[in-house]
């Protein structure tokens, strides 16, 4: 018996861009698109050990200014990183919709500042149970520790848990410890997952 259901935040409840993220870089940038695609293994180097916690928020400014030879006070360089997210209202109104009936996990590989300024403000935020965070815990999906976080929060077996993620290979380690894991790829196909599994969701 389902008791709980996690979900993935990148589009999942939420779309995102890169090339947004490089279009408002190069704005404010002494190097063109084309430049900042070329320094993406540096970039994403320090992206990933930002979402590990391994770097606080200042130091990834810092690093990824200096990188771009980019001249943009603290303020911008974080509206400019996090305008990159647009809501996926399907999701939202399904949340809402399975809320009286489950436990609801939010599990994402993430940081501090689209954290605060991109995840936090959604609107069903609040509705969540249990929130595991990669920069927080200190391990990025699809490493166990971060979905064992998530099941000790919610105070549920892994059994019991539907695990919904765009990404295989997060999939993948959610259903080898024993979740049923769905790979999003729509909300048409989401549901039909979900009623597949006599999810309840007030349809």
């Amino acid at each position: 018996m389902t008791k709980a259901i996690i979900f993935d935040f990148g589009n999942v409840l939420c779309s995102f861009s890169v090339a947004k993220f490089f279009e408002n870089l190069a704005q404010r940038s002494r190097c063109t698109v084309k430049e900042l695609h070329d320094l993406l293994p540096e970039i994403s180097r320090i992206a990933i050990e930002y979402e590990t916690g391994l770097i606080a928020s200042d130091q990834f400014y810092r690093q990824i200014t200096d990188l771009t030879r980019m001249e943009i006070s603290r303020e911008e360089f974080i509206k400019a990183y996090v305008d990159i997210f647009a809501p996926i209202d399907a999701t939202l109104d399904l949340i809402r919709r399975l809320k009286p009936h489950y436990r609801l996990g939010l599990l994402s590989n993430t940081n501090e500042w689209h954290f605060e300024h991109s995840i936090k403000p959604v609107s069903v935020f609040p509705l969540f149970d249990a929130v595991s965070l990669s920069y927080v815990v200190g391990a990025m999906k699809p490493k166990a520790a971060i979905y064992h976080d998530m099941l000790n929060k919610l105070g549920v077996e892994a059994g019991a848990c539907v695990y919904i993620d765009d990404l295989p290979e997060n999939v993948e380690a959610a259903a080898r410890l024993g979740m049923d894991a769905i790979v999003y790829t729509d909300h048409a196909a989401l549901l039909r997952d979900l009623h597949s599994r006599r999810i309840n969701t007030n349809e």
